[in-house]
């Protein structure tokens, strides 16, 4: 029982739409000024000096543009862009592999850094420093060591989890931009943008209301926004009002918070069943049918950001704002 706006598995369709919406420079990026300076300066110093950027970690939430901003790297850099994703590198073959196919300038961008193994984190610090790789050729006595030099490149990492990388690699990193919530008014902006690329004719009103309900996040504000598209283009065949908004944001059980029906069950649970009484993360996963994993990393941050729901020493705690927010005393 997942939340719809937590959904990592996207349908082809849904991929292609979001890369659609994707900007594609950093002039077009919306929000997170201050990174997108920075990354602007990087990238600039090293056109001018003719060589590669240095390496870049991205840490934040999902869906805030990492992945975004590392393929703006690529296209600003002129560079090529190779992408890949910590769990789909189990050895430090697989991490060598990709390396030596690496050209001169290349962009590598590897989403959920943090999940590499121990093997491919070791072999990495190597390559990212003195870009060579040591790779071991055969087996028991006779195995030897052999150093392979590979291409200068540039590494692009991101991780929503940036304390759990060893720190050798992430001192490893020539520039760490941490991406935070973005603001109402930044996601009013790219919700417009968006409808503006779909052809969806609606007023900033309406935006505003999506944008209100987006969880401070990009890709969840698109989502709703296509979902709003899809709910008039079945119901008023018409431009998108507040109270298509609405409508829609009620079918799929969307508070004016941004809080779904998941989120409001936890919160239930803890005010009801549990008597805002602090309560262990596992108990509460059992209690909603839910992974611990996907309540700490996925749920619980937002509920937490909007100061409903508390850790404590003793568990997960319901607040009084969040006690409100559901309409108890």
């Amino acid at each position: 029982m997942e939340s719809w706006l937590a959904v990592s598995e996207l349908s082809t369709e849904e991929r292609e739409i979001e890369q659609a919406l994707r900007p594609a420079s950093l002039s077009e990026f919306v929000g997170q000024q201050r990174v997108v300076d920075q990354l602007s300066l990087i990238i600039t110093a090293a056109k001018m000096g003719n060589r590669t950027p240095d390496h870049v970690l991205l840490a934040g939430p999902p869906g805030l543009g990492k992945t975004t901003l590392a393929m703006i790297v690529a296209h600003e850099s002129g560079r090529a862009l190779k992408l890949t994703s910590g769990p789909a590198i189990q050895s430090s073959g697989d991490l060598a592999s990709i390396l030596s196919a690496l050209e001169p300038g290349d962009v590598l961008f590897i989403d959920e850094i943090h999940r590499m193994s121990r093997s491919s984190e070791e072999m990495l610090y190597l390559a990212m420093e003195d870009f060579r790789v040591d790779v071991m050729v055969g087996k028991g006595p006779g195995a030897a060591s052999i150093s392979l030099e590979i291409a200068p490149f540039t590494l692009v990492g991101a991780t929503t989890r940036s304390g759990m990388l060893p720190t050798p690699l992430r001192d490893r990193f020539g520039f760490t931009a941490f991406l935070e919530y973005y603001e109402p008014s930044d996601l009013e902006t790219v919700v417009l943008r968006s409808a503006a690329r779909l052809g969806i004719s609606m007023p900033e009103e309406s935006a505003r209301l999506i944008a209100r309900r987006a969880r401070g996040t990009p890709r969840i504000a698109n989502r709703l926004l296509r979902r709003v598209r899809d709910y008039v283009a079945v119901h008023s065949k018409g431009q998108i009002d507040q109270n298509s908004v609405f409508k829609a944001m009620e079918l799929f059980e969307i508070d004016d918070q941004g809080l779904d029906r998941v989120d409001r069950q936890i919160l239930s649970l803890l005010a009801t069943k549990f008597a805002a009484k602090p309560v262990g993360l596992s108990t509460l996963a059992v209690a909603i049918g839910e992974e611990p994993d996907t309540i700490e990393a996925v749920i619980e941050p937002y509920l937490i950001r909007v100061g409903y729901l508390q850790r404590t020493p003793r568990g997960r705690e319901i607040t009084a704002l969040g006690i409100s927010h559901l309409g108890l005393a």
